[in-house]
């Protein structure tokens, strides 16, 4: 499986592609960077700009799904709306592909990638750089944050859409019972 982690910003927006095979099974990296836009442009053009490069990541490396981070609160509205923008920007360019999208919170990558939720950036990078056998920690932390997300998914998300399959089906099978009048009731 392939898959495009996307560690929304503003100004600077962390891509990541990893190669894995699910839970257990080592992860491969195939491209990591992050998109830049100046803090001073407008919004819209940042918004633009952004798109682009995501486009283009997408249309170099495939992926299978693409993992972008939840927002989240916090106190400063600004930041989160930009993040919450470029995340939507991310989710409907997959969805426009016919890519499955997973959104995952800051804690379950950190959870997945060094087995605790509370692990700091410095714990995320030092685990990435292992994890994928890298030379060198990505940098900036955009970066190794995009790959986390995307390892995040790598494993846990056939966990993810087994569960899902199986809540779908649970809810045809229930509406499907709802739907059929009981026997020899009224009809």
């Amino acid at each position: 499986m392939r898959v495009l982690g996307v560690d929304p910003g503003l100004t600077r927006c962390g891509l990541g592609v990893v190669d894995g095979g699910g839970a257990g099974q080592r992860a491969t990296l195939v491209e990591v960077g992050v998109a830049r836009t100046p803090a001073d442009e407008d919004v819209a053009i940042r918004l633009r700009d952004i798109s682009l490069e995501i486009e283009s990541w997408l249309d170099r490396h495939r992926p299978d799904a693409v993992a972008v981070e939840r927002v989240f609160a916090q106190a400063n509205v600004r930041t989160v709306m930009g993040t919450a923008q470029v995340g939507a920007v991310a989710i409907v360019l997959a969805a426009r592909r016919g890519l499955p999208v997973a959104l995952y919170t800051p804690s379950e990558v950190k959870a997945a990638v060094t087995g605790s939720g509370r692990a700091d950036k410095s714990q995320v990078t030092f685990m990435i750089t292992k994890l994928l056998d890298l030379a060198a920690p990505p940098r900036p932390a955009d970066a190794a944050d995009a790959l986390a997300l995307a390892l995040c998914h790598v494993w846990r998300g056939p966990a993810l859409a087994r569960v899902r399959a199986a809540a779908a089906g649970a809810g045809a099978a229930r509406a499907a019972r709802l739907a059929t009048p009981p026997a020899g009731g009224p009809t």
